[in-house]
């Protein structure tokens, strides 16, 4: 492992500041690689920033343990310079803390470089700065994964003049990541944009793939609809409850939940939190649940139902078994456990035709 700057004074400093955080040389030594080098000066520098903006002992200890990678890819005094732009757009000091918080990544060297970028973008287009604050407040992750072409390139790849790129991004904010992105080939008119696979790949970078990558190309196929469509269908997870990054593993572990519409999706929640009373968490172990047709789902439901009113069954069988197994099974394993059972289920079916 290669040191430079100052091993004598600011690795010491660095170590000290670790043992005061109850972390040392010990985790140090798990995250450092002997085939990087290390700036102990530019280390020191993010760590005293990240002290700065609020992130006291325990609160920086907790970081630095979820996100090692900030000890040994940092960007330092760049860094300071990424705070006082936010700060000349009219970022708050509570709102920049919340920033670091949500997205630690930011404090990366390549991180801070995109971000410059997109706030160099915005400036050249002579956007407002209230705009600004919510495009970073909003979409932070996306921006950290993107690198931007200049104003210029745009302007000429597209035909179109600064007022009206402006214009565009106002409407259409996520628009941007299609526009400026560096990794767009080709020259290719404005009015023939694919959009819809644009805001496809948009939603999909918001989820980790990678732009580019083997995973982004198979995801595009599995994913149905346009960017807007899915992320109003992602959203039904998360007004019912699930964290967002609970339902953004569940999504691509078993993309085919956002194939279907948003009302049929809500339909499906409901049943599920009203009707069964099961917790929203039940979808995380049987995602295939929402794949089911409502009448199945329906017939299902209220013949377990009333099975457990009757403590002929089980009081929390999993989706996957309650919806998932064939008909021949549930009524040998379930409905055939109460002597009312069999006829109670022809009347479900009936009702439901």
């Amino acid at each position: 492992m290669l040191l430079v700057g100052g091993i004598d004074s600011e690795f010491v400093s660095v170590v000290n500041k670790l043992k005061g955080l109850n972390l040392g040389c010990d985790w140090l030594a798990r995250y450092l690689s002997d085939r990087k080098t290390y700036n102990w000066r530019r280390i020191l520098e993010t760590m005293k920033l990240l002290d700065k903006v609020g992130f006291k002992e325990e609160k920086l200890s907790s970081l630095l343990k979820a996100y090692p990678d900030l000890v040994g890819e940092t960007s330092g005094n760049k860094a300071y310079i990424m705070f006082e732009k936010f700060h000349k757009v009219g970022l708050q000091m509570n709102e920049i803390d919340k920033l670091v918080i949500d997205n630690p990544e930011v404090l990366l060297e390549k991180s801070v470089k995109r971000i410059l970028e997109a706030l160099k973008f915005l400036k050249c287009i002579r956007m407002e700065k209230q705009f600004i604050v919510r495009f970073l407040l909003c979409h932070m992750k996306l921006i950290c994964s993107s690198s931007f072409l200049g104003p210029r390139a745009v302007w000429n790849r597209f035909k179109i003049g600064r007022d009206e790129l402006c214009q565009i991004i106002k409407e259409e904010p996520l628009r941007l990541f299609s526009i400026a992105s560096k990794t767009n080939k080709g020259r290719i008119e404005l009015d023939s944009l694919d959009w819809r696979n644009a805001e496809k790949t948009t939603f999909l970078l918001k989820l980790g793939y990678v732009e580019n990558s083997d995973e982004m190309v198979r995801a595009l196929k599995k994913f149905q609809g346009r960017g807007d469509e899915l992320q109003e269908r992602f959203d039904c997870f998360e007004k019912a409850g699930l964290d967002y990054n609970v339902v953004r593993q569940l999504v691509k572990r078993a993309p085919h939940i956002l194939n279907r519409p948003k009302d049929i999706i809500e339909k499906k929640i409901i049943m599920l939190t009203d009707y069964l009373v099961y917790p929203i968490e039940s979808v995380i172990e049987s995602p295939t649940y929402l794949c089911y047709s409502m009448k199945r789902i329906h017939q299902r439901f209220t013949m377990y139902i009333w099975l457990r009113e009757r403590d002929a069954v089980i009081p929390r069988l999993t989706l996957g078994t309650i919806v998932g197994i064939s008909n021949t099974l549930i009524v040998s394993y379930f409905v055939n456990t109460h002597p009312e059972g069999p006829a109670t289920w022809e009347n479900i079916k009936k009702a439901s035709t």
